[in-house]
């Protein structure tokens, strides 16, 4: 997977070469080398970078964000400031809002590189704080071409277990493969993505919607007759609501 680039690491590189490049928010799904291309990216950068993640951070709060700029002013005139899972910070927006305009008025010269994991967390923040100051990069599940020349496979096989790099590793083991998905994917989108940003007020008949919708790929599906499987009380929008959480968060995609 290193040795492999994917196109939004050449979409960055062409990004950072204008002169004075917008804020860059890199978003997409878990688990499908955000991070790793970043990396990759970040080894040919001409100029002083400053990488943190702020997936661990105790206290989320924008006041970390300043420190981050502080050490990355400390570079040179000139650097990169890259922040991943940034939609862990609380006001994250309003906070590079200020910090980017406020250097504007400036010699010194912050970049700016955002990774985001939820599509929710972006359209609570950026379009409407940062608007006219970045630009969205998605990023999506590997494809075919992609997944084949990481781990040879085929095209029956992408389609049933293809899209997450890291699980291609598990495709003779079935089982292993499923709770790989199930805990690095499926249950940090849910714990992480969702139900840190959205409101559910009902966080089990939740799940359940999601593993009866599981048991329905590319099929059209009666969202009454879903609801007398739920064993709790629910309406159609309720479950249109889901979907769309779900979708938002790149785990589903409703046609």
């Amino acid at each position: 997977m290193e040795s492999l680039q994917r196109n939004f690491v050449f979409t960055l590189k062409k990004r950072f070469s204008d002169p004075s490049p917008l804020i860059q928010i890199l978003i997409g799904p878990r688990q499908i080398g955000k991070t790793t291309g970043v990396r990759q990216f970040l080894e040919t950068y001409p100029h002083p970078h400053h990488y943190i993640s702020a997936d661990e951070i105790v206290s989320p709060n924008p006041s970390w964000i300043l420190e981050q700029w502080q050490h990355a002013l400390q570079k040179v005139e000139k650097a990169l400031l890259v922040i991943d899972e940034i939609q862990k910070i609380d006001q994250w927006a309003d906070m590079m809002k200020h910090l980017w305009d406020a250097q504007q008025r400036k010699v010194l010269t912050i970049d700016v590189l955002l990774l985001g994991s939820s599509s929710l967390a972006r359209s609570q923040g950026a379009s409407e704080s940062l608007a006219g100051r970045f630009e969205l990069i998605p990023v999506y599940h590997w494809d075919y071409p992609e997944s084949n020349a990481l781990h040879p496979m085929t095209l029956d096989t992408y389609l049933q277990y293809g899209g997450y790099p890291k699980s291609d590793d598990y495709l003779n083991d079935t089982e292993r493969w499923t709770r790989y998905v199930k805990t690095a994917v499926i249950d940090r989108v849910i714990d992480k993505d969702i139900l840190r940003f959205a409101v559910v007020k009902k966080p089990a008949l939740f799940r359940q919607s999601f593993e009866i919708l599981c048991n329905y790929p590319s099929q059209e599906i009666s969202f009454r007759k879903r609801l007398g499987q739920l064993q709790d009380q629910g309406n159609t929008d309720l479950i249109k609501y889901y979907i769309a959480l779900f979708e938002g968060a790149f785990l589903f995609k409703s046609l």
